[in-house]
């Protein structure tokens, strides 16, 4: 791998941990005009030792030695606790900072191996692509046990395009929508109109009112699956 596709996979890491939000933002962060940036990204200017210290002064976790092409570990490998458990799985998350990165990324496998993952059990899960996102905002919460609070993490199956043309288990899941203008949307489905190709989505609070989908305004649809809770007062 040249030095400069190793340098986009960690502008796109960089975007997806929400610490830039552009490779234009990355040149404002680093004190470089965009133009430079964009000719050492495409490699028609070398990668120098004094960018890649400002890169990685952006983030403890980026590993010097990847860019500079002496290691295959992008980030700097950390020490953990060894889970002796078949069953956990780990899932690429999207964090609520990342959402619009996620939606200029998710149809690229490079974009998607740089986002940080999370552990869920998965016993008895059926076979599928999965996909965990975390929660931004209040849309999803009523103060009722069915409540997805900002913060949540939910696990959650894609569910098969071909498969929207046919009825969705709406009144089983809660779904997660990837609209293609408003990027990642956390809702109930109240109605899908097969004829019509539309889903109506609904939100738990009710400040937000029912509204009224074209599918073909829908990148992916998400069944949730699990959802994760850390610890509230």
């Amino acid at each position: 791998m040249s030095e400069n596709e190793r340098l986009k996979k960690v502008i796109l890491w960089l975007i997806s941990q929400g610490i830039v939000d552009s490779q234009e933002n990355l040149a404002q962060k680093l004190g470089y005009n965009a133009s430079s940036v964009s000719q050492i990204v495409t490699g028609r200017k070398p990668l120098s030792e004094k960018f890649v210290r400002k890169v990685i002064s952006l983030s403890e976790k980026i590993n010097s030695d990847y860019l500079l092409g002496v290691s295959d570990d992008m980030l700097k490998i950390q020490e953990a606790a060894v889970v002796n458990n078949p069953s956990l799985i780990y899932v690429p998350m999207v964090s609520q900072y990342a959402y619009a990165g996620y939606l200029t990324g998710f149809g690229d496998e490079e974009y998607i191996e740089t986002l940080p993952t999370v552990p869920f059990i998965g016993d008895h899960l059926p076979k599928g692509e999965y996909m965990a996102f975390e929660v931004r905002g209040d849309s999803m919460e009523n103060g009722s046990e069915e409540s997805i609070l900002e913060g949540d993490v939910l696990m959650c199956r894609k569910i098969k395009q071909e498969l929207w043309r046919s009825r969705l288990h709406i009144n089983r899941w809660d779904f997660v929508i990837v609209h293609r203008t408003e990027g990642v949307l956390v809702k109930r489905i109240v109605e899908h109109d097969v004829e019509r190709c539309t889903i109506t989505i609904h939100s738990l609070n009710e400040v937000y009112p029912d509204r009224v989908i074209p599918l073909n305004e829908v990148a992916q649809l998400f069944n949730v699956i699990q959802v994760s809770r850390n610890r509230r007062r």
